[in-house]
């Protein structure tokens, strides 16, 4: 899972990744497709919350080319207009103002600098997503229960309860949730879940040129994402809210909000 090549994982570690949500399995149930589970090798509860999942993003590698954004869109037919994964720019001119600006989410890179009329003095580029927090708001407010947490700690939406309110959309704090309305349903990041129980990497992880983005088990303490974790100093967005987000970042600026 955490290597940088798409290599077959053992039999064992394939068989504790997760293999339902929006794929059909639910493991509280041990249900697939609305059919009992009857197949050798299912992971149970226990094994799945072996894992931890989580996300690490270097911020000083990423030059914004926006293949992650492609990657993603294209891995999980996300609807035109929407982003479960976006690179945002940060400009500071001579003055200290900040300038964001995030054209299709970096789906087409930054093609000219968004201050034309002042010298920028600084800038880079913070890729975001889904931070599937472990207090997460989003899961507080569903009425039905439709987004909830898995096992191994990944935020997902059961889009077959899912009544399409909006309450999470309007309760997450970083933006990273919206309403589907071809389907009617909340989506969001899943971390590639169809990728994950096949041994894969995420897509964005996957096409990302300069790896300035990790993912890997925080249970483990080989995984390189928790060596990264050890080594690094790191920061997280929005820590105020106390949602305690999975998404760590490296070389985070004070101007990022």
């Amino acid at each position: 899972m955490d290597s940088k090549e798409n290599k077959p994982i053992s039999r064992r570690k394939l068989l504790t990744c997760a293999l339902y949500g929006s794929g059909g399995l639910c493991v509280g149930s041990l249900t697939l497709f609305g059919a009992p589970v009857d197949v050798e090798g299912i992971p149970t509860v226990e094994e799945l919350e072996k894992f931890d999942w989580g996300f690490l993003v270097d911020t000083t590698r990423c030059i914004g080319c926006g293949s992650c954004v492609r990657a993603c869109k294209l891995e999980n037919n996300v609807p035109d207009e929407y982003y479960r994964t976006w690179v945002e720019r940060y400009e500071i001119d001579e003055d200290e103002n900040v300038h964001v600006d995030s054209p299709k989410g970096a789906l087409e890179s930054f093609k000219e600098d968004a201050v034309q009329d002042h010298e920028t003095v600084k800038a880079f580029f913070v890729p975001k997503i889904c931070n599937h927090c472990r207090n997460s708001a989003c899961t507080q407010v569903c009425p039905v229960g439709a987004s909830y947490h898995s096992p191994d700690g990944v935020v997902l939406v059961d889009k077959e309860h899912c009544v399409g309110c909006g309450y999470c959309v309007q309760a997450c704090p970083y933006g990273t949730r919206y309403i589907n309305h071809e389907r009617g349903v909340a989506d969001k990041c899943t971390l590639c879940y169809h990728r994950i129980h096949k041994g894969m990497e995420t897509a964005c992880v996957e096409a990302c040129p300069r790896e300035a983005r990790l993912f890997g088990n925080l249970k483990d303490p080989q995984s390189r994402i928790r060596k990264v974790l050890e080594q690094r100093r790191y920061s997280l967005l929005k820590p105020e809210m106390g949602t305690n987000p999975k998404c760590y970042y490296i070389g985070l600026d004070m101007e990022v909000k």
